[in-house]
């Protein structure tokens, strides 16, 4: 067969195999990116049209197969907009809200110390000692928080004290009383 023939052949045959990804992704992102900007601020714009891409990445095998690949995409872009604002809604509702409530107290220097210290512990030490020190909860509530035993959170509370005494160079001052 000569090369034209196995070209008009090969024009015959249903491909199973779903087009590039990476095409359709090149030449709809900057009209999904406008289409977001449309709808939203632009500051969250981007990631509203790489969040619909996404979803598109994950059901392409779907996606590509549909007539219409791209309005399939530019709706998914509408609705991640549409839900951007409305959760940006509730946040303003939440803050306004918030907004009669008394402020909150300015921490003095040493307690930032303390926290900023707090928060390089690793995350079940630090998740314990603030549930400790801001909530003042006992061992089995923090345990429950936590989904561990009490057991670990005495030791995790342990780990973080001594952890904290290092990193703001405390002493232990019962040895030193005469």
């Amino acid at each position: 067969m000569d090369r034209i023939g196995a070209e008009v052949t090969g024009l015959d045959r249903v491909s199973t195999a779903p087009p590039p990804f990476d095409d359709f992704y090149r030449a709809e992102l900057t009209r999904l990116t406008a289409l977001a900007r449309s709808l939203c601020s632009s500051a969250v714009a981007e990631d509203v049209a790489q969040e619909a891409m996404l979803v598109a990445y994950r059901k392409w095998r779907t996606v590509s197969r549909l007539d219409r690949p791209d309005l399939w995409v530019r709706r998914v872009c509408v609705n991640l907009a549409v839900s951007s604002f409305r959760r940006k809604v509730v946040e303003l509702r939440a803050v306004s809200r918030l907004a009669g409530r008394r402020e909150l107290e300015q921490l003095s220097e040493d307690t930032e110390e303390l926290w900023a210290a707090c928060r390089a512990l690793p995350k079940r030490q630090a998740q314990a000692a603030a549930l400790r020190f801001v909530y003042e909860l006992p061992l089995a509530e923090i345990a429950t928080v936590l989904g561990c035993s009490e057991g670990a959170v005495k030791q995790h509370l342990s780990r973080a004290r001594a952890a904290l005494r290092v990193s703001l160079n405390l002493h232990d001052d019962e040895g030193d009383a005469s």
